[in-house]
């Protein structure tokens, strides 16, 4: 195995098996969705990718990884519906952050669900997990998100996680949530599937 291959890394939650993109899986996700079904061990929808995860953020995402192997974990995750009843593993979303913690204390993170899939509960259980896992580092003290001021559906995501506005996210439409480290250990970010 080469120096610059990333140990895979998971996170489950209820219902998903969250991957973290490695150089590996960007790669074959940009050359065919049939490649990263075999590399992901999971069937991938035609309607690949969703939403604002696009070939930019994914090629973002490797050219990110492919200079540092050691961020695997700091960009893209793949969330995979575990098999159930005869039904194959699917990818049904992704999620991530938009690199490594700033030196405030603050990361960022953004998920989109298959239209498909949306509707199920799916980014909550996407967003508190990665949420858990960036206050599972000392140094972090928030999180922070961006939607659309009109995204209902993800504002009541943000809010469902304890996620709270925090103003205006730039000059196209956006807002920005916050969640700080103490609203979350005092029961704001909790999962209900």
């Amino acid at each position: 195995m080469s120096q610059n291959v990333a140990p895979l890394l998971t996170i489950e939650t209820p219902r998903l098996n969250l991957v973290a993109a490695t150089l590996a899986h960007l790669e074959a996700e940009l050359e065919a969705p049939a490649r990263l079904s075999t590399v992901l061990q999971a069937l991938v929808p035609t309607s690949w990718p969703p939403g604002e995860y696009d070939r930019p953020a994914i090629e973002f995402f490797r050219t990110c990884v492919a200079k540092k192997p050691e961020d695997v974990g700091w960009y893209g995750w793949y969330a995979i519906q575990r098999p159930s009843q005869g039904q194959d593993a699917v990818l049904v979303a992704a999620g991530g952050y938009r690199g490594q913690p700033l030196p405030d204390g603050t990361v960022e993170i953004g998920y989109s669900v298959l239209p498909e899939y949306r509707s199920r509960g799916y980014a909550t259980e996407i967003v508190h997990a990665l949420v858990q896992r960036a206050f599972a580092i000392v140094e972090i003290t928030a999180v922070i998100a961006h939607t659309q001021a009109n995204n209902l559906a993800s504002i009541k995501v943000l809010e469902h996680c304890g996620f709270k506005l925090a103003g205006s996210g730039g000059d196209r439409g956006l807002v920005r949530y916050l969640c700080l480290r103490n609203a979350s250990e005092s029961g704001g970010a909790h999962n209900s599937g």
